[in-house]
């Protein structure tokens, strides 16, 4: 493999990884803030206790997402020094405020929300716990600015020429609230709301399936299932509303979602199917004119298509079509999920569902999985471009580096982060297999 794509495939990896605990982070500081805000009302001591121990669980998540964000900032120098020239008055204000503004925010209350418990107030305790998750959902903000701007650049202006041409801040205010801005940090925020729900779904239905913390896995359900079927919901109309902005700002990319080749002519919408790109076709189970009624709201409403761009300028269409379908599929999914769970509760009935329980552990895997998706097909969906229509991502390499310098830093990469993954893993499940700190009875034995 050449320099560019190790070099792609490297920060694809380190960030994939990575973002595996900022979405549980943001998500659970929600919960976190909803749980402890029901103790403080009503003073009961089970609400009290789930705080604590899932306070537990987001230190241990926020330490990993710590650990594994630095590394990517390193590499912006190392493989993209050109990127890094290219973009770093624009990526310079954003990510200064985020570590100045948000990360200091939440990092700085982490330790009254982790040890603070019998050392302040509860009122202030409680004020440490929303500040957190105000800083968690704060930092996102301007991640996806800052990523955001990528794909739909304004607020600017270019200097320079050839490699030493960069980009200005001209107008910071149009530099945040970039076109696709608004949609794409809703649509990261019910990603996160979804990932956290579905965590602790999953492992209060472990507890049901074992008879262990009965009380305790009802309380965290309630409160889960609450935030499962808002977040579920809602992602269907942020993903829409972004949809809809990718149709005007990105139209390459929206043709690419549904493998639509004709220039100018109605388009369908694909359940599932398969790209022929040498052939330029698309094949598979099709509800016609859809995709014409989604962006345009009328059935025989014309959609740019690929064959509307250069070769050089399209992305890779079967895979960003097999993404974007697999991600809608998972929403689908767990809009299905988190309405059972909702009816079943309802009715009292779960712990009577023992194979609905068991879906519910292993559902923890499907937000993950479509946040995941969701970040591969934005990100190769604009390619070629690094910086959408301003800078390609091949002239936005370093030029002091070989592939060969990628290969063994991927390497070395992909170890660490196996052992990592490996004591994350072990020490989750050794909280979770302790459970909260106060046994309960279970059939008429301590648990």
């Amino acid at each position: 493999m050449d320099f560019e794509m190790l070099s792609r495939i490297q920060f694809g990896f380190t960030i994939g990884f990575h973002y595996l605990f900022p979405p549980l982070s943001i998500g659970l500081g929600l919960f976190l803030v909803i749980s402890e805000g029901i103790y403080l009302k009503t003073k009961n001591e089970l609400y009290h206790r789930m705080t604590r121990f899932w306070v537990k669980i987001f230190g241990l998540i926020f330490a990993l997402g710590v650990a594994t964000g630095i590394v990517m900032e390193f590499q912006f120098g190392t493989n993209w020094a050109t990127y890094s020239r290219y973009v770093g008055d624009v990526f310079g204000s954003a990510l200064a405020a985020e570590g100045v503004f948000a990360f200091f925010l939440e990092s700085g209350f982490l330790a009254i929300l982790l040890f603070g418990w019998d050392k302040v107030k509860p009122t202030t305790h409680f004020v440490a716990t929303i500040l957190v998750c105000f800083g968690a959902h704060f930092s996102a903000i301007w991640i996806v600015v800052a990523n955001s701007w990528q794909q739909t650049p304004t607020g600017h202006h270019i200097v320079g020429l050839g490699d030493q041409a960069r980009a200005e801040i001209v107008d910071f205010w149009q530099v945040v609230f970039n076109p696709s801005f608004l949609d794409r940090i809703s649509h990261t925020y019910m990603g996160a709301w979804q990932a956290a729900a579905f965590f602790v779904l999953s492992v209060s239905a472990f507890y049901l399936l074992k008879r262990k913390y009965r009380d305790f896995a009802f309380g965290s359900m309630k409160i889960a299932i609450v935030i499962a079927v808002v977040a579920s919901l809602l992602q269907l109309v942020t993903g829409h509303s972004s949809a809809s902005t990718v149709a005007e700002t990105q139209p390459a990319k929206l043709a690419a979602f549904e493998g639509h080749y004709p220039a100018h002519a109605p388009a369908g919408m694909y359940l599932f199917g398969w790209v022929n790109e040498n052939n330029e076709t698309t094949s598979g189970l099709e509800i016609p004119g859809f995709l014409s009624f989604l962006v345009h709201g009328n059935t025989e409403a014309p959609v740019t298509g690929l064959k509307a761009f250069a070769p050089e300028d399209r992305p890779p269409v079967n895979a960003v079509f097999q993404s974007y379908h697999l991600m809608v599929g998972i929403g689908m999914l767990l809009i299905l999920l988190s309405l059972v769970s909702l009816l079943f509760w309802l009715r009292n009935s779960l712990p009577e569902k023992r194979w609905f329980l068991w879906v519910l552990v292993f559902s923890v895997l499907l937000p993950q999985a479509a946040n995941q998706l969701g970040w591969f097909t934005a990100e190769v969906g604009r390619q070629p471009w690094i910086v959408y229509g301003l800078l390609r991502t091949e002239d936005a390499l370093s030029k002091s580096i070989t592939a060969g310098d990628v290969l063994i830093s991927l390497i070395l990469f992909g170890l660490i982060y196996l052992l990592l993954f490996v004591l994350f893993i072990y020490l989750l499940n050794e909280k979770i297999q302790h459970g909260p700190d106060e046994p309960e009875m279970v059939e008429g034995h301590l648990a």
